[in-house]
């Protein structure tokens, strides 16, 4: 159970608690009381229906706040870390990213350079972030040198196509088996054309262009041409979720190349045969490998592979054993996950909570593995539910740091997103604030709801 004297913290509350345990362990209190610049909370923590209970209580002052928006943002943050603080005194436990529950921490980072003009004393000391963790931020940032701009007159363009040869039992995307939807798709293109081209004046200065997914190869070459051609090009970084190897062949790949693609995604997700059975990937690993090679040794691609710590009963030298494969293939970027219980994935239905055993060091051992090897952290975002409270980043060798993903988790780039489940955003004040607009999830409701989809989205740019 958990009390607040305000209760719209207590969803940001139950983030905190969810990195210990399960809400329903603990009793938690927080009463807040504010006197003109200073507040005060009081936490009161116990294991459900003990009498013991530890008390414990944290005071701070509020920075300078120049704005309402800024002050509930410190209301949310101190509340949230002192929370924290009792429930790590009360259990004993500290977590790798300490009291931060957000999806970007290097956002975090940012905001706290251009206030203080750094971040670490902050990180360290106020937010318990662990050094190594503190240390990673530190590293992107520096990454992102050279390529971080938050001008506010940027767009990045994203294009989504939500089918799949079969659904992973970790997805949680609305992506859904080609064969159960096939004759949706000839509307869905027609759709997304029009999308796509009434979607084009609302571009400023286009910094890149992202076709995701579902798999965006498991469409046939020439409905997946009709969408390209509708893409607006001007040389910039194209990355092309290619994905599964099940899906690509020459032809597809010639047509990417041919469109001005620059980026695609060969993503193996583990380089053991029997894990990716039991996720549901009906290939095998020298399928990808033939593939890989296909692309690199025909195309001049950069090539991006996704790995996954904590899949199905896979042990650490199982992952060990796939990011040394990684590495020895050499791609320009590997990107490294940690494995997520999401709504709507196979795997939720089946675990309430991902035990971080062994996940752990599985990441430390990609991050030593990797910076070894030439490949350096460029962006990174968190989820909930992430084994061990962990993180997913991105490496890449030097001069292949991907645009689009550094943008997007930044948010320091208007988005302009069509197909189904896509969301667009636009930045206001310098990306002080963020709207948003999301098409529908279900792909028969987008295609009927074209007209006012495109309505709404000229809506939102239009106010810029």
């Amino acid at each position: 159970m958990i009390l607040s004297t305000f209760d719209k913290l207590i969803p940001d509350i139950k983030e905190v608690v969810n990195l210990f345990s399960n809400v329903d362990d603990f009793d938690i209190t927080h009463d807040l009381t504010e006197v003109d610049n200073t507040f005060n909370t009081v936490v009161t923590v116990s294991n459900t229906g003990d009498e013991q209970k530890q008390r414990y209580t944290y005071t701070d002052i509020f920075p300078k706040c120049d704005t309402d928006l800024e002050k509930k943002r410190y209301i949310k943050r101190y509340a949230k870390l002192s929370v924290y603080r009792a429930l790590s005194s009360f259990t004993g436990k500290v977590m790798p990213w300490g009291a931060l529950t957000g999806i970007r921490p290097t956002k975090l980072a940012y905001q706290e350079v251009a206030k203080t003009g750094g971040f670490e004393d902050f990180f360290l000391n106020t937010m318990k972030v662990s050094k190594d963790k503190t240390d990673l931020v530190k590293k992107i940032l520096t990454a992102q040198k050279g390529i971080y701009n938050n001008s506010g007159n940027n767009t990045d363009f994203f294009v989504g196509i939500p089918f799949c040869p079969t659904r992973c039992r970790y997805c949680s995307f609305i992506s859904t088996d080609i064969r159960a939807t096939k004759a949706l798709i000839p509307e869905y293109v027609d759709a997304l054309q029009k999308e796509i081209k009434s979607s084009v004046h609302l571009i400023k200065n286009l910094r890149s262009i992202y076709i995701g997914g579902g798999t965006p190869v498991a469409l046939s070459t020439l409905d997946l041409q009709k969408i390209l051609k509708a893409i607006p090009n001007n040389g910039v970084e194209f990355t092309v979720e290619a994905g599964r190897p099940d899906c690509i062949d020459k032809d597809k790949l010639q047509l990417l190349s041919d469109y001005g693609v620059t980026r695609i995604c060969v993503n193996p997700q583990t380089f053991n045969d029997k894990t990716l059975q039991r996720i549901g990937r009906y290939h095998t690993v020298d399928d990808v490998i033939e593939k890989f090679y296909l692309a690199k040794d025909n195309f001049n691609f950069d090539i991006n592979m996704d790995l996954i710590a904590g899949l199905d009963d896979e042990t650490v030298e199982d992952f060990y054993f796939s990011i040394d494969k990684a590495v020895s293939l050499s791609p320009q970027n590997i990107t490294v996950h940690t494995l997520c219980l999401k709504k709507g994935s196979a795997l939720k239905t089946e675990e309430s909570r991902l035990s971080g055993n062994g996940v752990e060091k599985m990441v430390d051992y990609a991050h030593k593995v990797l910076s070894d090897n030439g490949y350096n952290p460029y962006y990174m975002y968190r989820q909930k539910y992430m084994a061990g409270n962990l993180e997913n980043t991105g490496y890449a060798k030097v001069g292949k740091e991907c645009v689009y993903n550094i943008d997007i988790m930044e948010e320091i780039s208007d988005n302009v997103a069509c197909g189904a489940n896509s969301v667009s955003k636009a930045l206001f004040s310098g990306g002080e604030r963020i709207e948003r607009y999301a098409c529908p999830k279900d792909i028969r409701t987008y295609i009927n709801k074209l007209p006012i989809i495109i309505e709404e989205k000229n809506k939102l740019f239009g106010k810029k």
